[in-house]
């Protein structure tokens, strides 16, 4: 099992060329590819003005809110109303959306595959104490509370806010997560489909 710890302090804030909010790449696959290559990518976005959405031909998008409120309109006429304790929402990254945020800024946790390549489930996981998950092809853990304990076949790591650790390999493993009282977890498993390398 290989383990990546990736700390939130270490993320660029890159600014929107709208001027409506920043991101910050948390993990890209494969390394160090733009928008136009990956078969995944994982963010965080602070969204201080509403705007549309950029549009990703063939790619599937999870969108979960960490903070503040965001409203999604799509243009279907559906809309959708995200809070940190709604389910994260998937969507296909091709159709147009258009995003207000009624709780200024909002921050969110953005997933992206690829639709041919490969498949995302984003779940987000609470727990009094002790939890213990099974990793995934590629698993991303990402710590919504301070002081988290990982352990993991290879050792262990502590993970602050937002910190998050990448786990690829042994699929089927055990992760073992630790807090010294109520904690939250965002888990996120990439699965590649058949028949792609």
């Amino acid at each position: 099992m290989t383990v990546r710890v990736l700390r939130a302090r270490d993320r660029r804030a890159t600014p929107w060329k709208n001027g409506g909010g920043v991101t910050r790449e948390i993990a890209v696959f494969p390394p160090g590819v733009d928008l136009d290559a990956f078969d995944w990518r994982v963010s965080m976005a602070t969204v201080s003005t509403g705007g549309p959405f950029s549009r990703f031909p063939g790619v599937d998008r999870v969108l979960s809110v960490l903070e503040g409120e965001l409203r999604l309109t799509f243009d279907s006429g559906a809309a959708l109303n995200l809070t940190p304790r709604s389910a994260p929402a998937a969507f296909a990254g091709d159709v147009p959306v258009q995003a207000e945020t009624p709780i200024n800024p909002a921050t969110d946790l953005n997933v992206m595959t690829r639709r041919d390549r490969v498949r995302a489930s984003v779940t987000r996981v609470a727990f009094e104490k002790s939890q213990t998950l099974t990793a995934s092809e590629t698993t991303l853990i990402l710590s919504h509370t301070p002081g988290l304990r990982l352990r993991h076949a290879s050792g262990e790591c502590h993970l602050e806010r937002l910190d998050a650790a990448l786990i690829a390999g042994d699929e089927g493993k055990l992760i073992d997560l630790g807090a010294g009282g109520p904690a939250m977890v965002f888990r996120i498993d990439l699965i590649r489909l058949k028949g792609e390398a």
